[in-house]
């Protein structure tokens, strides 16, 4: 059988104010690799991006988002389907409290930001998992496996991929990954399109022992 993949990539946008917004460096590289990846091995892909300046693979359903409510919702849309689920995305932690309506005057005095947490998407998905692969991401600046096994463990991953933020905006990568087993392969610098067809290998394999009696075809 072929797997459906539901693979988020690209960063997210809280808006401020009409022109002003809260977001980060990410570009939807890697995400959008993964897409590819498991396109060519012949899957349905589903790709749910925040705002970036890739073009979408061939033959890839991508769905256009910009904040993380947006992606949570489309999220919840297409998961019910999905075999594989990819976390690329890096999706903003906070949000704005209320957005303002009109742009806000440049003043001298300081400007304080309230800030609520967005959904966590990720963790929406462990708790509908089932026999479903779930692969995450961590992107630290200190203690990256430490920290990678933590939300391994806490998110019930089965796959996490593991990195420092110099490989953002970057056509090649370092990376670690780690299975719910705690095994970890180190990846050392290599285009991200060679990375990302590990990672989808390693997905497949893994839905191979979530669903032992299933024939995957290729």
């Amino acid at each position: 059988m072929n797997l459906r993949f539901l693979i988020t990539a690209g960063p997210t946008r809280e808006y401020i104010d009409p022109v002003r917004y809260i977001s980060n460096a990410s570009s939807g590289k890697m995400g959008y690799a993964l897409a590819n990846a498991a396109r060519k091995k012949g899957h349905k892909v589903t790709l749910i991006s925040g705002p970036v300046s890739i073009r979408p693979p061939f033959g890839v359903r991508t769905v256009r988002v910009v904040s993380a409510r947006e992606m949570f919702e489309a999220f919840k849309e297409h998961l019910p389907l999905a075999d594989i689920i990819i976390g690329a995305a890096a999706v903003s932690d906070y949000r704005p409290h209320e957005a303002k309506k009109d742009k806000m005057k440049k003043a001298s005095r300081p400007f304080n930001l309230k800030l609520v947490p967005n959904p966590d998407i990720l963790s929406f998905a462990s708790r509908r998992k089932k026999k479903k692969v779930l692969v995450g991401f961590a992107l630290e600046t200190q203690d990256l496996l430490k920290h990678a096994r933590e939300k391994l463990e806490k998110k019930k991953l089965d796959v996490i991929i593991a990195n420092y933020p110099e490989v953002i905006g970057k056509n090649k990568a370092t990376v670690w990954m780690i299975d719910k087993d705690s095994n970890i392969v180190s990846m050392p610098e290599d285009d991200k399109n060679k990375i990302a067809k590990r990672i989808i290998d390693e997905a497949l394999e893994t839905w191979k022992d979530n669903n032992p009696r299933k024939k995957l075809h290729r």
